[in-house]
């Protein structure tokens, strides 16, 4: 037989036919669905932070102004800022540490182990509902539940959680550390790839339970802590369900987060152009911490 002529052109069926084409075809889909409701929307956003846009009128382009305004003339924005930041430094090492431990107790596989990990996974799933947030609402309230076991243990029932500037955001906190199921499903998956005989060299060694914590589970966990640690970052700063439902910033403002405020001028004052301002500051803030963290990771995470 003939061989083919090495510049001899593939028929469309010998194209259409390959796996590469194939592939294409497949992530098609996706790539449409990322330009059109991703990418087109992100520039979109950035064009009319440089307008005055009130989404009744066409946009007026207006420079820097929006910019301008943020950082001269709307005390809101370093309120809001520190509210924010305040919720993600706490928040986020209590419910990654939190999640540590009860993964470290889930890690051995038993009949009922399964059943644990669902349990716990559950609060990762409807904690961010709208539904849980007017439960978490009415828990917290003067005549709620909180107050309820606080009295009946002898303790004062009378705290007013929702109305206090010190206690209000410590409610969001403990339901967003109470959301721990998705970084401890990952801490689990990450545990289970210590190799046991590091544990069994140690024990030999007559190391104990505090020191192979600190000496090997630390270190080897230390990829998955730092891939936890930047999607609950970036979680926890564009928090908004529990912010609008629960307390919608009040008391004076002491729990208004960043985005609850981006929402307030966007849609509340139709003040589209200034909201897109303060989204692509959020995107800058985000992108700076996500660098830093990355950044400093040479120091702290183990690639072994």
């Amino acid at each position: 037989m003939l061989q083919k002529k090495s510049g001899e052109k593939k028929s469309f069926a010998q194209i259409m036919n390959s796996d590469s084409v194939s592939g294409y075809i497949f992530i098609l889909p996706f790539v449409i669905g990322f330009l059109v409701f991703t990418v087109f929307p992100m520039l979109a956003s950035l064009v009319l932070s440089f307008t005055d846009y009130d989404m009744l009128s066409a946009p007026v382009f207006v420079g820097l102004k929006n910019y301008k305004q943020m950082f001269t003339q709307d005390p809101l924005i370093y309120k809001t800022l520190f509210n924010t930041f305040y919720f993600t430094v706490t928040s986020v090492p209590l419910k990654l540490a939190f999640a540590l431990m009860v993964a470290m107790l889930l890690v051995n596989t038993n009949k009922i182990t399964s059943i644990y990990r669902a349990m716990f996974y559950l609060p990762s799933m409807v904690g961010g509902s709208v539904a849980i947030a007017v439960l978490w609402r009415r828990m917290f309230a003067g005549d709620g539940l909180v107050n309820a076991l606080l009295g009946a243990v002898g303790l004062p029932d009378d705290v007013y959680w929702l109305g206090n500037e010190n206690t209000a955001i410590w409610t969001l906190i403990i339901l967003a550390v109470w959301q721990f199921g998705s970084p401890m499903l990952i801490f689990v998956a990450g545990l289970k790839q210590i190799p046991s005989s590091l544990y069994e060299a140690a024990t030999v060694d007559g190391a104990g339970p505090v020191r192979k914590f600190f000496k090997i589970t630390l270190p080897m966990l230390s990829p998955t802590i730092f891939f936890n640690l930047i999607m609950q970052m970036i979680g926890a700063l564009t928090a908004f369900t529990q912010c609008f439902i629960i307390t919608n910033g009040k008391p004076l403002d002491s729990t208004l987060f960043y985005a609850v405020y981006l929402y307030r001028q966007s849609l509340t004052y139709s003040n589209m152009g200034y909201g897109s301002a303060m989204a692509w500051l959020m995107v800058v803030i985000i992108g700076t911490l996500t660098a830093i963290v990355f950044k400093t990771s040479d120091k702290w995470v183990y690639e072994g």
